[in-house]
């Protein structure tokens, strides 16, 4: 269940990787957003029993998940709860990517190795999506 803060939404996202620890500069950025709660998964047994149980506005799948391929597991977080925006750490181009994810409703990919820009563009467009503002700056 949401919860709020400062009048705004609190933004739940699961991370699912085993690779991305707390002090990597795209984790680092979402957690200094006060206004987001981020849960980690190491699987996609994980992430599915998440999204079955308390629903994330977003899951971000990493690539290297060590029992599922990303884009499978976004299709399956899709027949659990279609409601849940999903973004895809990936190596393919934008054009392979988009191919191969066509009809996922995909909302970002981002690079294997994501920065701090990443997340804030990432954050501004799951919070447009989500019709939600923002009191950060």
């Amino acid at each position: 269940m949401p919860h709020e803060a400062i009048g705004e939404k609190m933004l739940h996202i699961l991370l699912a990787t085993t690779r991305l620890e707390s002090t990597h500069p795209f984790v680092r950025a979402l957690l200094e957003d006060t206004q987001v709660r981020l849960d980690g998964a190491a699987s996609a047994a994980e992430v599915l029993q998440v999204v079955r149980t308390s629903p994330p506005h977003l899951v971000i799948v990493d690539h290297q998940l060590p029992d599922a391929e990303s884009l499978g597991l976004v299709s399956k977080i899709l027949t659990v709860n279609a409601m849940v925006n999903s973004a895809v750490v990936s190596p393919l181009s934008e054009q392979e990517f988009h191919e191969a994810s066509e009809g996922l409703g995909v909302l970002a990919c981002l690079p294997v190795e994501p920065g701090t820009s990443d997340a804030t563009r990432l954050l501004k467009g799951l919070r447009k999506i989500l019709g939600v503002g923002s009191t950060i700056v």
